[in-house]
């Protein structure tokens, strides 16, 4: 039986129609937007601003191509110190939107900064130590964190396969072209142009959303010979009208492919699982906790597919769903993951969205939809206790209850701030709960555990209501319409014994009619297990 790692391939029946990279990037860049606090699509119309810039600057077409990409990958190495950021903050998204709008030139505006985020739910005390040593410390702490940041989204760029241009430049995302950026060892054409260019368009569009354009044009002139290339800054000033005319807020998503300079990047095949393995390794970036998880995940899903036999172009998309699955983790504050106590109501709120958020990243992209659709599914349950939408068994394809058995498996065999990590026999133990409790399917959990290199056990096979084998048979057949006679003749029974059967059926389903027994069956997927 095929069996992939991380680092494995994964065989396909046919071949793949190629995908664009900006597609890609650009689901993973709505990502880093809740990451950092930012509107969702702010990197998108970051991209926009930035071609429609280096235009006007003249730029050539492969320093078009590298801002294109620095423009989305820019913030992909955001989720590198969620952990640290979340134990000096007490968040790690909301003081990353504050910090959009310091100019990091401006020792006031740092300290200020400092002041208002550092130690937030401390008491008073705690508080005045912790901003006393980040205001002492906070220049090394600050190189060191965003050189971090720049050598994660390096390695993503050069794991995505894109150009040296676009990994050197995304060295310099703090620089500025005074000498007075991080990690401050580049200062004016020592910038490559696509990062200078991006330093003027990521702040236009973030202070668009803060403040509005006449404020983004004040940031532009203010910071010119600064934080700014003083020419580009001109340029831009100049022609900011323009540029902000062109933007279309209601399609930035379409406006952004529109805009991708020539010669466009397409990804198949392998080229499509790395990318994959680096938003997974984005995703587990995000807490210390997750180390690994999203790739666990990946690997048992994709062994427990090929157990069932399903085709290889199944098994492929399930390994890159469960790859992606806990994207939207992201949007979530490393506050909620990382507690050690009991969520509140508005905390559990937040942790329900975070499959939302994984779908939503893919669904623009009608090559990556399907992909984020199962992805968004890994909590749902056959019942319709699960999130994000409550979807009960028989809207849950193979696919859905893979990744979901696959995502509790892993999950039960790692430790979490509030629980250690369960042994292998007490994670075996619980998904068969799962099972008998009618949340996970029973099939998708015997091949997750057989993949684990749990034994194979056969057990009672338990239905929905308590029913019975022969009162199944019966309903199977009730609900193809089929009268107490026809049943009779169906299974060699009399129809005043199918009468008995019908009537254990009502009872046990909570029904009163034929119809609303067919509905209780489909719903408790009994259709499908006849």
């Amino acid at each position: 039986m095929p069996s992939a790692t991380s680092g494995g391939k994964t065989p396909r029946s046919v071949a793949e129609e190629p995908i664009r990279a900006a597609e890609v990037v650009g689901a993973l860049s709505l990502a880093t937007d809740l990451g950092t606090g930012q509107p969702l699509e702010h990197a998108l119309r970051t991209a926009v601003i930035a071609i429609l810039l280096g235009e006007l600057a003249g730029a050539s077409q492969q320093e078009l191509v590298d801002t294109y990409y620095v423009a989305l990958l820019h913030s992909s190495g955001c989720t590198s110190d969620g952990h640290e950021a979340a134990q000096l903050y007490g968040d790690d998204i909301a003081p990353r939107a504050a910090f959009a709008l310091v100019d990091a030139g401006e020792v006031g505006e740092i300290v200020e900064y400092l002041q208002s985020n550092v130690g937030l739910g401390r008491t008073a005390e705690e508080r005045a130590v912790m901003i006393e040593q980040a205001i002492l410390h906070g220049l090394d702490m600050a190189r060191q964190t965003f050189a971090m940041h720049c050598e994660v989204a390096q390695r993503f760029a050069s794991w995505l396969g894109f150009s040296e241009g676009t990994q050197a430049a995304l060295a310099h995302v703090f620089e500025r072209w005074d000498g007075n950026g991080f990690p401050g060892v580049a200062s004016g054409e020592g910038i490559p142009l696509p990062m200078r260019i991006l330093h003027i368009a990521r702040d236009v569009s973030v202070f668009l959303s803060a403040a509005g354009p006449e404020e983004a044009r004040l940031v532009v002139e203010r910071r010119s010979g600064s934080a700014y290339d003083p020419n580009l800054a001109a340029l831009a000033a100049q022609h900011l009208g323009g540029i902000l005319a062109e933007l279309d807020d209601t399609r930035i998503w379409e406006q952004a492919l529109e805009v991708e300079p020539f010669p466009q990047i397409w990804i198949a095949g392998e080229r499509v699982d790395s990318a994959f393995l680096a938003i997974a390794a984005f995703t587990d970036l995000k807490t210390p906790w997750l180390r690994e998880h999203s790739t666990g995940v990946a690997d048992l899903a994709e062994a427990a597919a090929w157990r069932l036999d399903l085709p290889a172009d199944t098994v492929t998309l399930i390994r890159r769903a469960a790859l992606a699955h806990d994207l939207g983790r992201v949007g979530v504050s490393n506050a909620i993951w990382e507690k050690t106590g009991a969520l509140g109501f508005g905390e559990w709120e937040r942790v329900r969205l975070h499959p939302h958020f994984t779908e939503r990243a893919f669904a623009q992209s009608p090559a990556l939809a399907p992909i984020g659709l199962v992805a968004g599914s890994h909590h749902e349950r056959l019942d319709g206790s699960g999130y994000q939408r409550g979807t009960r068994g028989p809207a849950l394809d193979q696919a859905a209850r893979i990744l979901a058995a696959a995502d509790c498996y892993a999950a039960m065999r790692e430790a979490r701030p509030y629980r250690p990590a369960l042994d292998a026999e007490a994670a075996e133990a619980e998904l068969i709960r799962e099972v008998g409790e009618g949340r996970l399917d029973p099939e998708a959990v015997d091949a997750v555990l057989a993949a684990a290199g749990h034994p194979i056990r056969r057990r009672p096979r338990e239905l929905a209501g308590g029913l019975t084998d022969r009162e199944l048979e019966v309903l199977l057949v009730l609900a193809r319409g089929a009268t107490n006679q026809e049943i009779a003749e169906a299974l060699g029974i009399s129809p005043k014994t199918v009468g008995h059967h019908v009537q254990h059926v009502y009872r046990k389903a909570g029904v009163n009619s034929r119809a609303a027994a067919t509905l209780w069956a489909f719903q408790h997927d009994l259709v499908h297990t006849g």
